[in-house]
């Protein structure tokens, strides 16, 4: 058995959770988030915990039995407490500013890059070297940070670009001469 998919997801106060067949729908005071999830695995919501079960042990169902308990518990997390990436600007003049919605990214081409943020996805900037992406969707908020990081990820040799928070980024040894 997954000791992931065995685990069961409690339902936090304040989170109102709707199944419409192979369907989720998890309301909560930060939003609402709905998914749709395979047929084959079974969602059981029983007082204030839910639970997954998987028909056989055959790979696809066992692989499946992880997914779908680790995504509804993102989606009851999400709702809750929403989730947030931190990146920072490593680089001489490398800057970011907001411009209404738009996060505007200076980083050494010869224009600025405006980046919007896809629907319910929020960009802060606290300062010039540093923007914080939140959301509910965990995937989203994700995938947006990984755009804002490829416009200019950080390079080997002397570490300019936009990196996480925290990520470390191996120094190369340059040409001797």
């Amino acid at each position: 058995m997954s000791r992931i998919g065995r685990k069961p997801i409690t339902i936090p106060k304040g989170v109102e959770v709707k199944k419409d067949g192979n369907t989720l729908e998890i309301k909560g005071p930060k939003g609402v988030l709905k998914d749709t999830f395979n047929p084959d695995m079974e969602i059981v919501i029983e007082e204030n915990i839910i639970s997954v079960k998987r028909p056989n042990d055959q790979v696809k169902n066992r692989a499946l039995h992880g997914l779908t308990r680790s995504l509804i518990a993102n989606m009851v997390e999400g709702v809750t407490k929403g989730f947030e990436k931190s990146l920072e600007l490593r680089g001489v003049g490398y800057r970011a500013a907001k411009q209404g919605k738009k996060l505007v990214l200076t980083v050494g081409y010869s224009h600025p890059v405006e980046m919007d943020p896809p629907a319910g996805i929020e960009v802060e900037v606290p300062s010039n070297t540093k923007i914080v992406v939140k959301g509910i969707n965990k995937q989203v908020v994700g995938q947006f940070a990984a755009e804002v990081r490829s416009v200019r990820a950080p390079e080997p040799y002397k570490g300019k670009g936009i990196r996480y928070e925290g990520e470390y980024v191996r120094q190369k040894v340059g040409k001797t001469g």
